[in-house]
């Protein structure tokens, strides 16, 4: 009909169309404001699961904080690359916080008991974790237990006491001093010791420590590289290395003997007589009498490798 409709219906027309017009913009306003709420859902999932991955990352279990940061501060670990002051400050602040009841020990428990046959005490290893770039481990020493002096090639190593007394004597060797063959030993107390070379080192550490203390830290040339724990008190330490020992890498464990400065002479070598109780020769060993480790299943809490 076109051009010839009545008025009747122009003004049902007219009537009709604002009120389309009206649906047709709540339409689109409801439509928005949906859209807006579904973006600010969205948003408020992805915050929340954002805020839940954080929290789940503060209140990781001590010794997996203490794991995921080893995997960031040792992910370039190279032997005698050691990690920056940053690094090394936050492995340390970790260490410091975590207590036995975080890696499911106690005095109480069989590792740390003395035993009665008058041999020296076993001890007890608890492997937490090891690749190519660190390693983590607790050494349990029932008292009178003893690491003997012991290196750490091209490794930063901290060492957390987590209980007990501990007594600790670390060196470092002392640069550019001439090693010699220990021929001149005035009274040797082993026969085989006249045979091996000797080495001049300077004493870092020779005291005891007790739980809590702070984690302590050696590095490849400074900080007590070589050093020897004797268990005063049951008591247990936290060790990790970074980068680990490595037979195939030469990275091997090598124990030592030490003398004190007076029992050799060294042409070319001389001390003031104030520090000489400062120094001592050091001395390969091959022989560790009744040394022994034996490993055992760590029963703490979980460590997951993500």
């Amino acid at each position: 009909m076109g051009i010839g409709k009545t008025y009747a219906d122009r003004k049902e027309e007219l009537c009709e169309s604002p009120n389309t017009n009206r649906n047709s913009t709540t339409s689109k306003t409801v439509k928005t404001a949906n859209s807006a709420k579904a973006v600010n859902t969205s948003k408020s999932h992805n915050k929340g699961k954002r805020s839940r991955r954080r929290n789940k990352k503060m209140t990781a279990l001590p010794i997996q904080r203490l794991f995921d940061i080893c995997k960031e501060v040792f992910a370039n670990a190279e032997p005698g690359i050691v990690p920056t002051p940053e690094n090394i400050q936050r492995l340390r602040a970790v260490l410091d916080e975590i207590n036995p009841e975080d890696v499911g020990l106690s005095p109480e428990m069989p590792y740390f008991c003395q035993k009665l046959n008058g041999r020296t005490p076993p001890i007890t290893y608890l492997h937490l974790y090891e690749s190519d770039k660190f390693s983590m481990g607790i050494f349990c020493l029932p008292p009178s237990g003893v690491i003997p002096l012991h290196n750490h090639p091209g490794m930063t190593v901290f060492s957390k006491l987590l209980f007990g007394t501990m007594h600790i004597k670390s060196y470092d060797w002392v640069a550019d001093a001439p090693c010699k063959a220990s021929s001149t030993l005035e009274s040797p107390s082993e026969p085989s010791v006249e045979q091996a070379e000797i080495r001049l080192a300077k004493m870092k550490v020779d005291s005891n420590f007790t739980a809590p203390c702070n984690t302590s830290i050696l590095y490849p040339a400074d900080g007590g590289n070589m050093h020897c724990f004797t268990a005063v008190t049951p008591c247990a330490v936290l060790d990790v290395l970074g980068p680990p020992y490595s037979d195939p890498d030469g990275r091997h464990c090598t124990y030592y003997y030490d003398f004190p400065f007076a029992n050799f002479t060294v042409d070319g070598v001389s001390v003031a007589e104030e520090e000489k109780e400062g120094h001592a020769w050091l001395q390969e060993r091959q022989k560790l009498g009744d040394f022994a480790v034996v490993g055992a299943l760590y029963r703490g809490p979980k460590i997951v490798d993500k």
